[in-house]
């Protein structure tokens, strides 16, 4: 059986961060979404080859969808729960589970799966009167952080034994879990809220102090002295510095200095430039609103907390101040004194002062610099994504 995460209209809403991936690719907790449900299915006894997605078609070029005879669709911005796999597990060919007109998952054959239509699935779908957590806003990212960190702790832990810590100063009721490569010392851990992963060959270096739940990936790396505050995720091969509160960076991303982050999503290539911060709380303690691309405008996020949201090899510099609920699109280049607006459109050069285009040639040769670093080429598929994000968010771009 084939697992196939499909987008629906969340994918959307969650513009920037979709706009280079499948809702399915996001990370939440410490996995991706895709990949939580490929180990809870493993768990449940349910045979399935990795998970591939159906996406939007300018996608397919990196993301393609691998169908066979038997295919099992799940909605990718749906989180896995046990009673959720149940219900999931007994599905049989033709049939489909839904939750009001959210399409939660369908089973197919290889011909149904070709002319895949989620409304005509809908309508003969079977209800699912449980609870779920859906990933369908950027917000939902943080916000739904600290469940998952512990949901994806116990998932890659249980019946495994933690390397051990020396010269670590830990306290609090939750556990700690050491991947294999871990190095770091004269450090302070603090489990009482939530349970802290340390991943494969990440680091944390001396006089840091962090608050679990918190769950750092493999590669990743804690500068000097950083303050974080859970649920807060670094992606594998991320870099994190200053202080940090309610953060999920996704991967390769960096913000390795001083300055405030928090209740904030970074995509992937992200640079965070020295001194730089966000406010995550408006002055007058009120609801954030904050920009939605299918509106075209600011919608209501219904928190008193929210950041930032950058979309993928976005970067600003030092001393870059962000207003409440500040959403970044993709490859934007961020400087200068002043708060930049609310809305930063995708291919932005500038900030406060005034804008202009990001020209495509420069953010291909950025992109490829910054991707030597860490040993990684800027494929083809990557710049056909780029240039596609590129041409259709040019409506946005209005100096």
């Amino acid at each position: 059986m084939r697992l196939i995460l499909f987008d629906d209209r969340s994918a959307e809403n969650l513009l920037p961060l979709s706009f280079t991936r499948p809702v399915g690719d996001l990370r939440v907790g410490i996995l991706t979404i895709a990949e939580k449900w490929e180990k809870h299915m493993a768990l449940a006894g349910i045979k399935s080859q990795g998970a591939s997605f159906l996406t939007r078609d300018y996608l397919q070029v990196k993301y393609p969808t691998e169908a066979a005879d038997d295919n099992l669709l799940i909605n990718g911005s749906l989180l896995p729960d046990n009673e959720l796999l149940s219900a999931i597990k007994e599905l049989q060919t033709g049939k489909a589970l839904k939750q009001g007109q959210v399409l939660l998952a369908a089973r197919c054959s290889r011909e149904d799966l070709t002319g895949f239509q989620e409304e005509a699935i809908l309508e003969k779908a079977t209800e699912y009167g449980e609870e779920i957590s859906l990933v369908d806003y950027p917000w939902k990212i943080f916000r739904l952080n600290g469940q998952e960190i512990s949901a994806d702790f116990d998932l890659l832990t249980a019946g495994r034994q933690s390397a051990s810590l020396k010269d670590v100063q830990v306290f609090g009721d939750h556990p700690v879990f050491v991947e294999d490569g871990f190095k770091g010392s004269h450090f302070t851990l603090n489990t009482s809220n939530g349970p802290i992963y340390l991943g494969h060959d990440s680091e944390i270096m001396e006089g840091s102090v962090i608050r679990g739940p918190f769950a750092l990936c493999e590669g990743a790396i804690i500068k000097l002295g950083t303050k974080i505050y859970g649920p807060t995720t670094l992606g594998p091969a991320c870099r994190g510095g200053g202080e940090m509160n309610n953060v999920v960076m996704q991967a390769n991303s960096n913000k390795g200095h001083d300055g405030f982050l928090g209740n904030a999503v970074l995509g992937e290539w992200c640079n965070i430039g020295a001194d730089s911060n966000n406010s995550n709380l408006k002055n007058n303690y009120s609801e954030v609103k904050v920009w939605n691309y299918p509106k075209g405008r600011f919608t209501r996020t219904g928190l008193q907390f929210c950041g930032l949201i950058m979309g993928d090899h976005s970067k600003c510099g030092i001393n870059t101040m962000f207003n409440t609920g500040t959403v970044v699109g993709v490859s934007a280049n961020i400087f200068g004194a002043g708060f930049p607006r609310n809305f930063i459109p995708s291919f932005s050069l500038g900030g406060a002062e005034g804008m202009s285009t990001y020209r495509m040639v420069k953010v291909l040769e950025t992109a490829s610099l910054v991707m030597e670093r860490r040993g990684i080429a800027v494929s083809e598929a990557d710049r056909q994504i780029l240039q596609w994000v590129f041409d259709h968010t040019e409506q946005y771009r209005k100096w």
